[in-house]
């Protein structure tokens, strides 16, 4: 039987202008969250062809406790306010595979 798990995806509409900062930061964020969160299966960053400033995120988790857990690690939170006024908008779904 395939182990449960728990989806993420994340919509960024960025400034254009923060876009490079933006990245590393995310880039960072998702190295930290591959290698130190062990509930952490899979953390995607994705770019849009069209619009640099059009970031997609898919993140898979073992469950919710595990996604819960990588919003409680400092590596997140430092992330979640060094980008905060970089991002115009941000949208955020969760999924569960079936």
């Amino acid at each position: 039987m395939t182990p449960p798990m728990y989806i993420v995806t994340v919509e960024f509409d960025l400034d254009p202008r923060s876009v490079t900062p933006f990245m590393e930061a995310m880039l960072e964020n998702a190295r930290a969250s591959k290698t130190l969160e062990a509930g952490c299966r899979q953390f995607d960053v994705c770019v849009s062809e069209e619009d640099p400033a059009k970031v997609f995120l898919y993140e898979v988790y073992d469950d919710r406790a595990a996604f819960e857990a990588h919003l409680a690690t400092g590596h997140y939170k430092a992330f979640d306010v060094s980008v905060r006024a970089w991002v115009r908008s941000k949208r955020v779904r969760f999924y569960c595979k079936a």
